[in-house]
């Protein structure tokens, strides 16, 4: 598509350290993609070599098949939206909404109906309606954030990055405001590159999601190939989902040091270059059972000493030691299992279809 935007190498050093080693990536335009990443993965300062706040060491940065590194960040028409929102304390909300487009360096939009005109649009767009001559102080953090996307898609960018835009909210409107990113990018029809440290954030808001590692793509998938095959040991951790053991696959089995696990062909994954040994099941697929229940064939188990249980509402968590002293949680959702009552320091075994694991070996 035109607004393509590639990146081809691009690599960024401080000294010593290399926050971006070589990302290579195509993200296709009028697309929401999520960038995931542990703090210190980069996912800040890509976005900063894209925008033009910083200069690549190496490595090319195109935008609908144009070059941008070397270019001036006022010329490359996109937008950027900052964890702090970055607003004008002394300006009104319509004030810091136009500014922008009333300052820029090109075709700066000075006619008074004209700005007032696109400011007006933009405030209904984001839901702003009768707090344009409210100062910034004036309004909640969620109503500030919308200002500061505002004042951001006024200029029309044709990228649009965000980074961390929704870290300072509290969880409900988060998740709330997740709901009109998504629905003003797809009105708008411009590309959305979000950064956030949340993996819940980014499978829910990405019509495709990067995870970040130490300066390079761990992964780049659909949020659903994401969430249920991770390609590495290290993405499952980043999604705070999986229970993984270490260990090494010997045969049918891979052994770990709390247990030998048997191995279905369906999760085999192969040797990749640098990728941690590790078998991993997600926490929702592990059942309960009592101490001596069976454990079918194609099953894998483990005995475990239940701990403790946290309830979040719509699912329950209960944490397990294994007897090396690991902790393994199991997640059930009450959606679609009644709670179990579990004796604290009691065995129970923890059982799961070897199918659905997810090994690397």
């Amino acid at each position: 598509m035109a607004d393509d935007l590639v990146l081809d190498g691009v690599t960024k050093r401080y000294g010593a350290l290399t926050p971006l080693d070589r990302i290579s990536v195509t993200i296709p335009g009028n697309t929401y993609v999520s960038l995931l990443g542990p703090s210190g993965s980069g996912k800040t300062v890509l976005l900063r070599v894209i925008a033009g706040f910083e200069a690549p060491d190496a490595g090319s940065v195109r935008l609908g098949g144009r070059r941008l590194d070397g270019m001036a960040a006022h010329l490359r028409g996109i937008g950027f939206v900052f964890q702090n929102y970055a607003l004008f304390p002394h300006l009104s909300v319509r004030d810091n909404i136009g500014f922008g487009l009333a300052s820029r360096a090109v075709e700066p939009v000075r006619d008074p109906a004209a700005l007032r005109r696109r400011v007006d649009a933009m405030i209904a767009l984001v839901g702003l309606e009768g707090l344009g001559e409210r100062g910034v102080h004036q309004i909640s953090g969620g109503q500030r954030q919308r200002v500061a996307l505002a004042r951001t898609l006024v200029t029309e960018p044709r990228l649009v990055l965000l980074d961390e835009p929704l870290g300072a909210l509290d969880a409900n409107l988060r998740t709330r405001m997740r709901g009109e990113l998504r629905r003003i990018r797809e009105q708008l029809g411009v590309t959305f590159l979000h950064v956030t440290g949340s993996d819940t954030e980014a499978l829910a808001i990405g019509d495709q999601v990067i995870v970040l590692d130490r300066g390079t793509i761990a992964q780049h998938d659909l949020p659903d190939t994401v969430y249920n095959r991770p390609n590495s040991a290290q993405v499952a951790r980043f999604l705070n989902c999986y229970n993984i053991f270490p260990g090494r696959r010997d045969g049918a089995r891979f052994v770990s040091e709390i247990a030998a696990f048997p191995l279905a062909e369906s999760v085999a994954r192969g040797d990749g270059a640098g990728r941690e040994p590790a078998y991993c099941i997600r926490q929702d697929l592990i059942e309960i059972r009592a101490a001596d229940a069976p454990v079918a064939s194609g099953e894998a188990a483990l005995p475990a000493e239940f701990i403790a249980s946290e309830y979040s509402g719509a699912s329950i968590a209960y944490f397990f030691r294994t007897a090396r002293g690991e902790t393994v949680e199991v997640e059930a959702h009450l959606s679609h299992r009644r709670p179990v009552e579990l004796e604290p320091q009691r065995r129970y075994t923890l059982a799961w279809d070897a199918g659905r694991a997810v090994v690397f070996a």
